[in-house]
């Protein structure tokens, strides 16, 4: 199995399960994934958040812990052909860094060479920034970007906490309760396999 390189887009407050859990995870198995966030360098750092559901209409948001950005933006920018995957994390840092031109360009460089888009949560909002990345796609995120991804041209899909779903090279899931099978569908477009 031959590894590979993803570069997942952050944020400030990005939700710290789906940065530290797919990172750990898909190094694990002896991928490289390279966190950046916008105008930062490697070995800043940036806030994270901690998003669940306690009874209330809608999320709850706690402060995390800081996550370590392990390469810098402007490098990233600059290797970008080098990368086999993007995954967008969710959380509140989707909701600002989405608007940057410089990470529109990025995902634009993914879709435009049909390479693997992971996306989780609110991370959807960074892919329907760009026309046509969502197109025709069916999509899995927070019932709350369900109006976005029909208006970009997506199917929502409604799925459970737990579940993920492969369109073509796109992976999408709910939230960070469906990490597990968000990263087994991740590994299984990478062509990764793991064998017990």
């Amino acid at each position: 199995m031959p590894a590979k390189k993803i570069l997942m887009l952050t944020g400030e407050f990005t939700e710290e399960y789906e940065i530290f859990v797919y990172q750990k995870g898909m190094e694990a198995v002896g991928h490289t994934v390279h966190v950046v966030c916008p105008d930062k360098k490697a070995g800043d750092r940036i806030k994270t958040s901690l998003h669940d559901f306690e009874g209330d209409q809608t999320y709850t948001e706690k402060p995390g812990h800081y996550a370590d950005i392990n390469k810098t933006f402007s490098e990233a920018e600059a290797q970008v052909a080098q990368y086999d995957a993007v995954y967008c994390a969710g959380g509140r840092g989707p909701e600002y860094i989405r608007t940057d031109k410089r990470i529109q360009a990025l995902v634009r460089h993914f879709h435009e060479a049909n390479k693997p888009i992971f996306t989780i949560c609110h991370g959807v909002q960074i892919l329907i920034a760009v026309d046509g990345v969502i197109r025709g796609k069916r999509v899995g995120a927070l019932a709350a970007c369900e109006p976005e991804v029909t208006l970009a041209g997506g199917t929502y899909v409604d799925l459970s906490p737990t579940d993920s779903l492969i369109d073509g090279s796109m992976v999408s899931a709910k939230g960070w309760t469906a990490l597990g099978a968000f990263m087994r569908d991740c590994l299984k477009v990478l062509g990764t396999e793991i064998k017990l």
